[in-house]
């Protein structure tokens, strides 16, 4: 698995959007606040990187900072010249899971056709198909966690569906402008309810074990959107 950070058309597409490793990781991390020297900024995301990795698998209440250092081999203090306390890594880890999600998504690139947002739709049941329905969305997990106690991880969060809802929304509203939606067609509304559908069925497929549920979930999605057709 590549998660390396390359634009959506460019990627090749995956199968697989779970954290296995701190390498995998490490591409992920985004360039915000990023330390002015290659060795500093190396050091930065080798602590997110293990910071996501240990929070995908454990949860983040059961992942101390003492845990985070051990696994990033950094001192007590190069964690805390890069980061504040716990709370400050953590956003850091969300910023970097939504990057990896979207990242592992290459049909986001083009979404303006019904065949496109089809293959989309597809892809998302493969990952699925893949994983054995196991893990669900990292950003859906760290909502779990985290929107009713964190302001800022819950806006950090809500910042990433909003990424992930914008290559839909603009597809759909270049599809209207050339006729192929309704002029009626609301695409921000049908994106956000394309991504819920995404949302719950992920979060069925992974308590029941089975992709399907996702497929269901999609199937519906897509006859709504296809509603809208002139």
């Amino acid at each position: 698995m590549d998660w390396s950070v390359q634009s959506w058309h460019e990627r090749k597409p995956r199968t697989d959007w779970t954290v296995k490793s701190s390498v995998d990781i490490v591409a992920c991390v985004p360039n915000t606040d990023a330390p002015p020297t290659p060795r500093g900024r190396a050091t930065r995301e080798r602590i997110v990187a293990a910071a996501t990795e240990r929070i995908m698998r454990r949860g983040v209440a059961h992942t101390s900072l003492d845990d985070v250092r051990d696994a990033a081999s950094v001192s007590k203090s190069q964690l805390y010249h890069y980061f504040a306390d716990k709370d400050d890594l953590v956003h850091a880890v969300i910023q970097a899971t939504v990057d990896a999600v979207l990242g592992a998504q290459p049909r986001l690139a083009d979404l303006s056709s019904w065949r496109a947002i089809s293959a989309w739709l597809d892809a998302l049941v493969a990952i699925q198909v893949e994983q054995h329905a196991m893990g669900g969305c990292p950003i859906g997990g760290l909502v779990g966690e985290l929107a009713d106690h964190d302001d800022d991880a819950r806006a950090l969060l809500a910042e990433g569906y909003a990424r992930w809802e914008e290559p839909l929304r603009h597809g759909l509203e270049t599809m209207r402008a050339h006729g192929r939606l309704r002029p009626d067609a609301h695409p921000a509304r049908l994106a956000t309810a394309t991504l819920a559908a995404i949302q719950g069925g992920l979060l069925l497929a992974q308590a029941r074990r089975d992709p399907q549920q996702l497929r269901i979930a999609l199937d519906a999605a897509l006859a709504h959107l296809r509603s809208f057709r002139p």
